[in-house]
């Protein structure tokens, strides 16, 4: 039996919470340590991303983010009228996460904000947006229509987002989620360039979801199945 919307909104919640709670207390810790290495910051965030994913995945599909739950109603595989809940739940964890780092280690490095590197707006948008899609990638992959998932293959989205921290985090800060970008801003008062982590986010929604339409039209469930999953994620 499938999980309740409130069920999975709540999980949503934490697992938001979770993921940018490690991944922004990485940064904070860092700071506060004198500064870690960049390889240190991405298997901080590598383990951000996976630890709730394994832990929610089969309850809420664990989007953990405003741009994958966007992606999959574009692609006809989330009900558009449950996104505003899952939404509203990944922002709400994403300022809990943000919270729960600032009391317990302080409000250094900006709580783990994302700011352009020198100010640079354009190479901030090219970048996140290429990542971005990225992600939004191996989620079409864990989401193709009918698809069982591998445990292992959940490790995807988590992989991508610690080669991302790897290499823009320098320059971007990493940010590929709009909850995981406006909560450190807001509970900080850095808003520097928060615009253009949006509009990446969008469009790379916008282009993952055509590309999903594209490309799967032979595949696309028949009006006796279900259009689309509870989670966007059915799992082994």
């Amino acid at each position: 039996m499938k999980a309740s919307l409130a069920t999975r909104s709540r999980a949503e919640l934490a697992g938001t919470a979770l993921l940018v709670g490690i991944g922004c207390g990485s940064i904070v810790a860092g700071a506060n340590a004198g500064g870690f290495s960049q390889w240190v910051l991405a298997v901080a965030w590598f383990l951000a991303v996976l630890i709730p994913v394994l832990a929610f995945a089969r309850v809420s599909g664990a989007h953990l983010n405003p741009a994958v739950t966007l992606m999959l109603v574009g692609a006809r595989r989330f009900p558009p009228r449950e996104a505003a809940p899952y939404i509203l739940a990944q922002v709400a964890g994403a300022f809990l996460g943000v919270g729960a780092v600032l009391i317990s280690l302080g409000g250094a490095a900006h709580l783990g904000a994302t700011l352009p590197r020198g100010g640079d707006l354009p190479r901030t948008f090219v970048y996140e947006l290429a990542f971005t899609v990225a992600l939004l990638f191996s989620v079409i992959y864990l989401s193709w229509p009918q698809k069982v998932v591998k445990t292992w293959e959940l490790f995807l989205p988590a992989i991508v987002v610690g080669f991302s921290t790897y290499f823009i985090g320098p320059w971007t800060g990493s940010s590929l989620n709009p909850a995981r970008t406006i909560a450190p801003a807001v509970l900080s008062g850095d808003y520097l360039g928060t615009w253009v982590y949006f509009a990446a986010a969008f469009v790379a929604c916008a282009l993952s979801a055509a590309f999903a339409w594209f490309v799967e039209p032979r595949v696309r469930p028949t009006s006796a199945q279900p259009k689309v999953a509870s989670s966007g994620v059915q799992i082994e």
